[in-house]
């Protein structure tokens, strides 16, 4: 027998803590490789959504492994663990109407499955667009130079493989557009989606 009894039924409801703060809580998830520009996009958004007195917050894949998910590795197993936990952190934050944005490479379909099979309707799956050779010219944060030596195991677009989404809700090419325009895309794209039940104060 569980020792286990949730009791989420006894708790405010989402629409009580949407109707306070004035909007609607929504995941979005930005997915693409090391340097496509996923946790730009996703501050530059934060920032201007801030402005206009909107409550956000970001997971942010690199930070999380320095914390929640630090005891975690690369291998298959490790990555469906990171993006699970990932995944039920950003349903707790948005199930208190924040607009969350997820920064995560998200290398592979059975990976967003996971994360949208935990998230359902809430999820907005972002494909930041960008090639292994772009990135690797970009190389913001030095990764793909240690690639390139083999200081890196299971560096995704080398080593591992990344699957690009077949069906996301935007995709941003960060070859073609600016961080700024790019995220102004993304704005517009959830405006919508965000929209308080009633105005702001």
């Amino acid at each position: 027998m569980s020792n286990i009894h949730p009791e989420f039924h006894r708790f405010l409801h989402r629409q009580d803590k949407e109707n306070l703060l004035g909007q609607r809580g929504i995941v979005v998830w930005l997915c693409g490789l090391s340097g496509s520009g996923k946790s730009t996009i996703a501050n530059a958004a934060e920032r201007v959504l801030h402005q206009q007195g909107r409550f956000t917050t970001i997971l942010d894949g690199d930070n999380l492994r320095t914390g929640l998910n630090s005891n975690l590795g690369f291998s298959d197993d490790d990555r469906l663990e990171n993006i699970r936990r990932i995944s039920e952190v950003a349903k707790v934050f948005v199930s208190q109407g924040i607009i969350t944005f997820v920064s995560a490479i998200t290398p592979r379909g059975e990976l967003r499955d996971l994360a949208r099979g935990l998230l359902g309707n809430d999820l907005f799956e972002v494909y930041v667009k960008a090639s292994y050779e772009a990135c690797e010219q970009r190389d913001v944060k030095g990764l793909y130079a240690k690639a390139a030596r083999g200081e890196i195991a299971h560096f995704t677009g080398k080593d591992g493989s990344f699957e690009p989404p077949n069906n996301p809700d935007l995709v941003l090419d960060t070859e073609k557009s600016s961080i700024e325009d790019a995220a102004f895309e993304l704005l517009e794209a959830i405006r919508g989606k965000i929209s308080a039940h009633r105005p702001l104060v």
